[in-house]
C-alpha cells in the first residue's frame, strides 16, 4: 500500500510530458546514474542493474542485496513569455538480488517507474479580425499519472566469460489528460476533451555480456534487446464536451518500441571504472493511437567514470567512490523534438561494519536549445541505500 501511494505522486511537472507516454525512466541504479547513466556494459557485485539482466550473476554467491532510492527534482521552465519553477519528489525504485545456484544462476526482482506525466498550464489568445482582436479565449492543458513496471529477471553464466539474462516486465498504470478551449463571449460554446489511458501489459528484455579479467584489468562488453510489443491490454477512453453534447469513444493501437543497446566498460584493480553506452528505441515504427508518425526514434549516449583511492584502506576518504558522467538524449516525440543534455556528479559512502553503501547523485540537465520554445533546466538529487547481507552460508556451532 505504501509503494502504491508513493508511486501515485507526480515525479514531474514538465509540459513536455504531455506527449507520448510521458517522460521515460532509465531504470538504472543510482550508482550508474552518477556515471552519466551507463549500464549496458556495467557488471558489478556492488549494484543491482535491472537495465542489463545478464549482470545479475556478478553478485557474490553468499550475498542478498536490497536497493531503494528516492529523489528530489527542481526545474526551471521558460519560453518567450516568461519562466516558472517547480519542485517534485518521488520514490525512484526498489530492487532485490540474490544467487540461486553458486555463481552460475542469479535472480533479481523489483519495481520502478517506466514513465511519468505531470503538467498544468494555460494560454490566453485571441483571433484578429481586421484591425481588432476578437474571440478572446483561454486554452488550458493538464495531465497526471504514468506507467509503473514490476520485473523479475534471471541471469546465467554459460561459461567463465559469457553471461545471458532475461527480464520479464508487467507494466500497469494510467494517464489522465485534459484540454479545454474557453471563450470569454458566453454566446460561444466552450469545448473540452479528456483522455484516459489505462495499461496492463507484459514484455521481455534480453541481455548478453562478455567479460574477462587480465590481472588487475577487467573488460566487459554488453548488449540488450527488446522486441516491439503491442500492449496486451490498453483501454483508451475519450470524452469530448461542447455545451450540452458529450461524445465518448474507444480507440486502440498502442505499442512499445523495439529497443537495442550496446555498452563497454573497463576496470582497473577495483579502483577505476569507465563506461560507455549507446541505446536506441525505435519509436518511429510504433503505433500510438493506431497511427505511425507521431513518435520518432530515441537515441541515448552516455559516458561515465568511477574512482576510489584504496578499497582496503582504513581511511574513509580512500574507500569513498567518486563518480562523474554525462549523457545526451534525443526526444521520442515529433511535436516536441528537443534533445536533452545531462551532467552528473556522485559519491558512494561505504559503511564500515556492514556491506552497505549510501550513494548520492546530483544531476544538472537541460532540455531544449531552441529560442521561442519551451526550455527546461533541472537539478535532480537522488539518494539510495544499497544493502548487502551474507545470508547463504552454513553457520558453525
Amino acid at each position: 500500500m505504501m509503494v502504491a501511494g508513493a508511486w501515485a505522486q507526480n515525479a514531474t511537472s514538465s509540459p513536455s510530458s504531455r506527449f507520448g507516454y510521458g517522460e521515460l525512466n532509465s531504470n538504472l541504479p543510482n550508482a550508474y546514474r552518477a556515471m552519466g547513466g551507463v549500464g549496458v556494459g556495467m557488471r558489478s557485485n556492488k549494484a543491482i542493474n535491472p537495465a542489463q539482466p545478464a549482470s545479475y550473476t556478478a553478485c557474490d554467491s553468499l550475498t542478498f542485496m536490497f536497493d531503494i532510492a528516492g529523489s528530489f527534482l527542481y526545474t526551471n521552465y521558460g519560453d518567450a513569455n516568461g519562466a516558472t519553477n517547480r519542485l517534485n519528489g518521488n520514490l525512484e525504485y526498489m530492487t532485490i538480488q540474490f544467487p540461486l545456484w553458486r555463481r552460475y544462476i542469479a535472480m533479481s526482482v523489483g519495481v520502478n517507474p517506466y514513465s511519468a506525466v505531470g503538467y498544468k498550464f494555460a494560454l490566453n489568445d485571441s483571433l484578429k479580425q481586421g484591425d481588432e482582436y476578437v474571440y478572446h479565449h483561454t486554452k488550458a492543458y493538464s495531465g497526471e499519472g504514468g506507467f509503473t513496471q514490476v520485473y523479475g529477471g534471471l541471469s546465467f553464466n554459460i561459461c567463465d566469460w559469457v553471461a545471458l539474462g532475461v527480464n520479464a516486465y508487467y507494466m500497469f498504470g494510467e494517464i489522465n489528460q485534459s484540454r479545454s478551449l474557453n471563450f470569454r463571449d458566453a454566446a460561444i460554446d466552450s469545448v473540452s476533451q479528456m483522455d484516459y489511458l489505462r495499461a496492463n501489459s507484459f514484455r521481455l528484455r534480453y541481455g548478453l555480456q562478455f567479460f574477462h579479467t587480465f590481472g588487475k584489468h577487467s573488460l566487459t562488453l554488453g548488449a540488450v534487446y527488446e522486441n516491439k510489443q503491442a500492449f496486451s491490454r490498453m483501454e483508451y477512453n475519450q470524452i469530448e464536451t461542447s455545451s450540452s453534447d458529450t461524445v465518448a469513444k474507444m480507440s486502440g493501437g498502442f505499442e512499445m518500441p523495439m529497443m537495442y543497446g550496446v555498452g563497454l566498460s573497463y576496470g582497473f584493480a577495483d579502483r577505476l571504472m569507465v563506461g560507455l553506452d549507446y541505446q536506441c528505441q525505435d519509436w518511429s515504427t510504433t503505433k500510438y493511437f493506431g497511427e505511425n508518425g507521431d513518435l520518432v526514434s530515441r537515441h541515448r549516449f552516455a559516458l561515465g567514470v568511477e574512482y576510489r583511492n584504496d578499497p582496503t584502506s582504513r581511511k574513509f576518504s580512500d574507500r569513498m567512490m567518486w563518480r562523474a558522467g554525462l549523457n545526451y538524449t534525443t526526444s521520442y516525440t515529433a511535436v516536441y523534438n528537443q534533445p536533452e543534455l545531462g551532467v552528473s556528479l556522485g559519491f558512494g559512502f561505504p559503511l564500515r561494519t556492514v556491506g552497505t553503501v549510501i550513494n548520492t547523485t546530483l544531476e544538472y540537465g537541460r532540455r531544449g536549445f531552441t529560442k521561442n520554445v519551451l526550455n527546461e533546466n533541472y537539478l535532480r538529487f537522488v539518494v539510495n541505500a544499497s544493502i548487502s547481507e551474507h545470508w547463504f552460508f552454513k553457520r558453525k556451532l
